[in-house]
C-alpha cells in the first residue's frame, strides 16, 4: 500500500468545500431572487385587485342609497352583504399590499405632529356600529398630560385600528373593550403608550410570539371562527418599529388580551 499524501487529501477537501460553498451561494441567490419576485407579484396583484373591488363597493353603495331607484327590503339586505363582503376583502387586499411593500423595504414614514387622542377618537367612532352590533361596551381613557407625537399619522391610525378591530372580533357579546393612553418616561426619553384591551378569548403564553409572525394563525384549522390573512399584527409591529417604537402583549387563554405599543416623543426633523 502507498502512503496517503496528507497535503493532497487536505487540498482535495478544500476544493470540495469551495465547491459546496459556491453551490450554496448560487442556491441562496436563486432563493433571494424568487423571494423578490414573489414580493413584487404580491404588490402588483394586490394593487390591481383594489381598483375593481373599489368599483364594486361604490356601485353597491349607489344601489343601497336608492340613486338608481327604490329597493325592496330583501334587495337592500343583499346589497348590504355585498358592501360588507367587499370591504372585508378590500381590507385583506390592503394588508397584503402593505406587507409586500414592507417586505420590499418600500414602506416610508411621513412624520407630522399630531395628538394621539384625535386618532383614538377617530378609530373608536368608526367602530361604534360594530361594537353596538356585537353588544360590547367600549371605554376610552386618554390621560390629560399626553404630549403631541411626531410620527406617521396614517401608520399609527392603522395600528390602532388593527388592534381595536382584533379586540372587537375576539370578544364575545356582552364583553368589554378599552383603549387607554398614557405618558411614560424612562431614563432616556418620554413615550406615549397606547393599550388596547378586551375581555375576549385570550391567547396562551406559548403563542404570544406566534401572533406577530407573518401568515401565522393561532388556530390554523379551516373551521376556525375568526378568519384573516395572518398579517395584521405583523404589519402593526412593522409600522410601530418604523416609527421608532415597540409593541407587545399581555394575555392568558380565557382571560382576555392587552396589546400595547409605545412611541417616542420627539421634535420634528
Amino acid at each position: 500500500m502507498h502512503p496517503v499524501d496528507s497535503s493532497t487529501t487536505a487540498e482535495h477537501r478544500v476544493v470540495q468545500l469551495e465547491e459546496a460553498l459556491n453551490e450554496a451561494a448560487q442556491v441562496n441567490a436563486e432563493l433571494q431572487s424568487r423571494d423578490a419576485l414573489k414580493t413584487q407579484f404580491l404588490a402588483n396583484i394586490s394593487h390591481d385587485l383594489r381598483t375593481p373591488l373599489t368599483a364594486i363597493i361604490t356601485h353597491a353603495e349607489i344601489l343601497r342609497d336608492g340613486i338608481l331607484g327604490p329597493l325592496s327590503d330583501r334587495q337592500r339586505d343583499s346589497v348590504a352583504s355585498i358592501i360588507g363582503g367587499g370591504r372585508q376583502l378590500l381590507a385583506a387586499v390592503g394588508e397584503i399590499l402593505t406587507y409586500a411593500r414592507g417586505a420590499a423595504n418600500q414602506l416610508t414614514v411621513s412624520p407630522s405632529e399630531f395628538h394621539i387622542a384625535a386618532v383614538v377618537a377617530q378609530v373608536s367612532a368608526l367602530n361604534e356600529p360594530l361594537i353596538a352590533k356585537k353588544g360590547l361596551s367600549l371605554r376610552v381613557d386618554v390621560a390629560s398630560d399626553i404630549p403631541s407625537l411626531v410620527a406617521d399619522r396614517e401608520q399609527v391610525t392603522h395600528v390602532v385600528s388593527n388592534l381595536l378591530g382584533n379586540a372587537i372580533a375576539f370578544t364575545p357579546a356582552g364583553g368589554r373593550v378599552w383603549v387607554t393612553v398614557l405618558s411614560t418616561r424612562d431614563a432616556q426619553s418620554q413615550h406615549v403608550q397606547v393599550e388596547v384591551g378586551d375581555t375576549g378569548i385570550g391567547i396562551a403564553p406559548e403563542h404570544h410570539d406566534l401572533v406577530f409572525r407573518e401568515f401565522a394563525q393561532v388556530d390554523p384549522s379551516p373551521s376556525r371562527r375568526h378568519h384573516g390573512t395572518g398579517l395584521g399584527l405583523t404589519i402593526a409591529r412593522r409600522l410601530v418599529e418604523l416609527n421608532g417604537g415597540r409593541i407587545w402583549l399581555e394575555s392568558r387563554l380565557g382571560e382576555g388580551s392587552r396589546f400595547f405599543f409605545a412611541l417616542p416623543v420627539g421634535d420634528m426633523r
